[in-house]
């Protein structure tokens, strides 16, 4: 599970009309931390050691800028950029030093469906990382929409080097490290933004998050329950501007000895949606927010 170029999810970029509004949600309600700001964009990190794993850009309407995710060196970048070409995406931004926050070395790139990805290399990472109670330690994995999960599959084999962990009868789960997935494509009618989950030390962690959302007045949309793939806990939120956040915790690790599963692998008994069997269905606004947000190219890109 060690061959992809790729070494880890690191960040979600989002655009946001009220930055000021997301930027209080992010760090009063949701546990993450300003590690910098710039212009009408603040950088945020969890407790792990990644710069951040959230950035908010101030834009005129709410959208995915791009996913970033870390390479395991600078030659992979360039092999990335030519194997996305060769699997029918483009390079919008050829390898170059990254000019904001985190630095380092990198390149973005778009797949047929127009998902922007941007990887990078040598970005700086926190000497202080840690885990605390109750406080995100990294994000866990991103879920993206997609109309053709078949082809989106095979770009996100051949461009990023990510391989298929399990397949259910509604999602492709995509590993790049010892994580179950880190990238999941969902079958849909759409290429939206389905969710971002951030990994929290523990399951106490992850019903605390319900509870603090819950007095926010942010609902528990779906939860809390254990998925089947990845085997992790989880509760599931709608956060600013409508995007999807999950709390997750206890990701299954795997290696290359782990076997690939299929639809019929993940069958559940009647009127059971999880392992646990006692979440109720997602919500109807939790569904409708799982179609709404969506990549914005940037214009000088």
């Amino acid at each position: 599970m060690n061959s992809s170029p790729m070494e880890a999810l690191r960040s979600v970029a989002l655009y946001t009309p009220d930055l000021a509004k997301a930027t209080r949600f992010y760090t009063d309600v949701w546990h993450l931390n300003v590690v910098e700001t710039r212009d009408d964009a603040v950088y945020l990190r969890a407790t792990g050691d990644a710069h951040h794993v959230l950035s908010l850009h101030r834009g005129a309407q709410a959208g995915l800028r791009d996913v970033t995710f870390r390479a395991r060196s600078e030659d992979a970048l360039r092999h990335i950029a030519q194997a996305t070409v060769d699997a029918g995406g483009m390079v919008l931004r050829a390898l170059a030093p990254v000019d904001e926050p985190g630095g380092g070395v990198g390149l973005t790139v778009r797949d047929p469906d127009g998902r922007i990805l941007r990887v990078v290399h040598g970005d700086v990472r926190h000497a202080d990382a840690h885990e605390a109670r109750d406080r995100p330690i990294r994000l866990a994995h991103v879920v993206l929409n997609s109309r053709d999960v078949p082809a989106s599959q095979t770009f996100f084999e051949r461009a990023l080097g990510c391989c298929l962990a399990d397949r259910t009868k509604i999602m492709a789960f995509m590993n790049i490290n010892r994580d179950h997935h880190s990238i999941a494509l969902g079958d849909a009618d759409n290429n939206a933004l389905n969710h971002v989950a951030f990994l929290m030390p523990d399951i106490d962690s992850v019903m605390r998050g319900g509870g603090r959302m819950r007095d926010a007045g942010h609902a528990i949309e779906w939860g809390p329950g254990r998925h089947g793939p990845g085997n992790n806990a989880f509760n599931y939120f709608i956060g600013p501007d409508g995007v999807v956040i999950e709390y997750t915790a206890e990701v299954e690790q795997i290696d290359e000895t782990y076997p690939v599963g299929s639809p019929s692998d993940w069958v559940w008994p009647p009127n059971r949606i999880d392992r646990w069997g006692i979440s109720a269905p997602p919500s109807a606004d939790l569904k409708q927010a799982q179609r709404s947000i969506f990549f914005i190219q940037e214009t000088n890109t």
